[in-house]
């Protein structure tokens, strides 16, 4: 089994933090929210074992990459920007990108707006949907409600200080009961709650 192996690379402004087995056609794997390239860690190994240079990256304003703080530097034109520097700084292109929930989504950007750099495309859980003339926000609040959580985080400094006030408690509260060992709660914020308000302390830890 090929070996993990971690560093960080300059891309544009951003020091991104990847992870990569193997070697031949490259292979980009973009991970979802809460997640972070050791989501992939299972798919780099069977990827370099089947001949490829698979790359995880954590995309921008995750795990060791980060990311500036001023939330207009986060539109999908500069995620996208992240995998062509990415591609680019690797030297390896054109690359076949995989992206998983969020992940999906700048996946399918990415092969439309740079088609030169992407020699196939993998969405796994959001289908491609085509751009419309609302904001994804305004239709998700009009479908979903006030309290669907993408439209709680965006207020600024609220679900912060809830999922900073004890980190291992956050993430063991938000992984546990998307883990497959317990049903998840729906994605939902109760009126006057919190995120984690339907998601307790797991009595015992996944596999």
């Amino acid at each position: 089994m090929a070996d993990i192996t971690r560093r960080s690379i300059t891309v544009g402004h951003l020091r991104m933090h990847i992870a990569e087995a193997g070697s031949g056609p490259l292979v980009i794997l973009l991970h979802g929210f809460p997640e972070s390239s050791y989501s992939w860690r299972h798919q780099l190994t069977a990827l370099a074992d089947a001949g490829f240079h698979a790359v995880a990256p954590d995309q921008r304003g995750y795990g060791r990459t980060g990311g500036p703080a001023d939330v207009s530097a986060y539109t999908i034109l500069h995620l996208v920007g992240d995998v062509v520097g990415l591609v680019t700084s690797l030297g390896d292109g054109p690359a076949a990108v995989v992206g998983q929930d969020w992940g999906a989504v700048v996946a399918w950007h990415t092969a439309l707006l740079r088609p030169d750099l992407v020699r196939g495309v993998v969405g796994l859980s959001v289908p491609y949907l085509e751009r419309t003339t609302r904001p994804p926000v305004e239709l998700m609040r009009e479908t979903f409600g006030e309290g669907y959580y993408v439209v709680y985080f965006q207020e600024q400094g609220a679900p912060e200080a809830e999922l900073e006030r004890d980190i291992p408690a956050t993430f063991r509260r938000f992984l546990v009961p998307s883990s497959g060992d317990a049903a998840a709660p729906p994605p939902v914020v109760p009126s006057g709650g919190g995120f984690l308000a339907r998601r307790p302390e797991p009595a015992v830890l996944p596999n």
